[in-house]
């Protein structure tokens, strides 16, 4: 990246019109840490990413004459980032009183610096699995509407062209047009309260979810319709139980054990993965033993008590959690991490200590940066005592000297 490049304040009107301030420096935030972005930590707004204003927020910015941050009358504007790219730097605000907290996304720093837009984020993965640029709209449509018409009986294929067409879903979407990764979700329930659940909140709180969680469990039968219908079209094909439509899988784990075994039974090939909290431990031999190929289990933080914060779970704990990172591991499943990134908080010494400590007991293989979509003071409000942030790319740096073995990524990779 150009070090002459220094991006100009966004900010918004109230009827949502955004502007560059041409007297104030864009200003992105880590953790408690409000700075100029450093060079390393731009890119130019990537294709399909999305820019909008945040209500009740006063953009800040940066006089550059007197070197002081400015907060303005108007509003924020951020970015949500496109998949593949992860976030170096939160959007720079200043919140008016009581204001409602932000829906579940990720609030990406951006400016403009000579007619483009700059956000503070990187390319972790070139898989091009979520793109859909040049994808007509239409064909989406008439995939999904072929499926309908192909399985009217089968309730997840009703479910996911549902996704495809109404919450515009990637991973629907992909489903709809044969390629790719297939989603198969499956459990209505789960064993966790995370902060930040796309799919269901307590009716106390005021945090709205983004899409409604599946209503029903999908019968072994169902879910190999899916499969099969998905690997008869992708040569590579990947199947991944635990979506963001639903619960915790592993609460349903003989189902998807049957679901596997009779894909497995009929010749099914490709790479069959489970999304998940990595809470029952004994469910991994038989689902390995069922034909499982690969296990990722997400988390927002390798220290327990940061991890039972935001995951707020019921009936296990964060030691759980790692003797099945370890168990999957050791009887050879491949497997991954879906590290909930947050910059100021992930790329802090004391919590590259604790992932570290992870990383080097469990042997584990992957890890996927993807953004935490969460409000970032509703985040910030249970962290202790930030410790300075070191940046996505010496974070990247510090894990990779003491593990040479792992790999960076964004999507679960096919395993042939």
């Amino acid at each position: 990246m150009n070090k002459k490049i220094r991006p100009r304040l966004l900010y918004a009107d109230y009827k949502g019109n955004i502007y560059d301030d041409p007297d104030l420096l864009m200003v992105c935030r880590r953790g408690d840490e409000y700075s100029l972005p450093r060079p390393d930590e731009l890119t130019e707004l990537p294709p399909e990413s999305n820019i909008f204003f945040l209500p009740e927020r006063y953009a800040l910015g940066l006089d550059p004459k007197t070197g002081k941050l400015v907060v303005t009358d108007k509003l924020a504007v951020s970015a949500f980032v496109c998949p593949g790219y992860t976030l170096t730097g939160i959007c720079a605000y200043k919140k008016q009183g009581d204001a409602s907290p932000l829906p579940l996304f990720a609030y990406g720093a951006v400016g403009y610096f000579n007619g483009r837009f700059y956000v503070c984020a990187k390319k972790v993965d070139n898989d091009k699995r979520q793109v859909f640029k040049n994808i007509p709209e239409k064909k989406i449509q008439r995939g999904a509407q072929n499926l309908l018409k192909k399985y009217p009986h089968n309730r997840l294929i009703s479910h996911l062209t549902k996704c495809a067409l109404t919450y515009c879903c990637p991973a629907a979407r992909n489903l709809a047009l044969g390629r790719f990764e297939a989603p198969l979700p499956t459990s209505m329930v789960c064993n966790a309260r995370c902060i930040g659940c796309i799919s269901k909140q307590p009716e106390e709180s005021k945090i709205p979810a983004t899409q409604d969680r599946i209503t029903f469990t999908p019968t072994p039968l169902e879910i190999c319709e899916v499969m099969e219908e998905h690997a008869s079209k992708e040569k590579r094909p990947i199947f991944s139980f635990g979506q963001g439509c639903e619960g915790e899988p592993l609460t349903q784990w003989k189902t998807i054990e049957k679901a596997i075994s009779l894909y497995r039974k009929k010749g099914g090939q490709g790479t069959v993965n489970i999304n998940t909290n990595g809470s029952i431990t004994a469910s991994i031999p038989p689902l390995k033993e069922a034909g499982l190929s690969s296990i990722r289990v997400s988390l927002n933080s390798a220290n327990k008590i940061l991890y039972q914060k935001y995951y707020r779970p019921k009936g296990y704990e964060f030691h759980d959690v790692k003797s099945t990172i370890k168990l999957a591991k050791s009887i050879g499943l491949f497997v991954s991490i879906n590290l909930l990134y947050f910059p100021g908080v992930t790329d802090t010494e004391t919590e590259i200590t604790y992932l570290l400590d992870l990383i080097e007991d469990t042997k584990l293989d992957f890890i996927q940066l993807r953004n935490l979509n969460i409000d970032p003071d509703i985040y910030l409000s249970i962290q202790d005592n930030l410790s300075p942030s070191v940046g996505l790319t010496n974070f990247k740096k510090r894990l990779k000297k003491n593990c040479p073995w792992i790999q960076f990524g964004y999507f679960n990779p096919y395993l042939a």
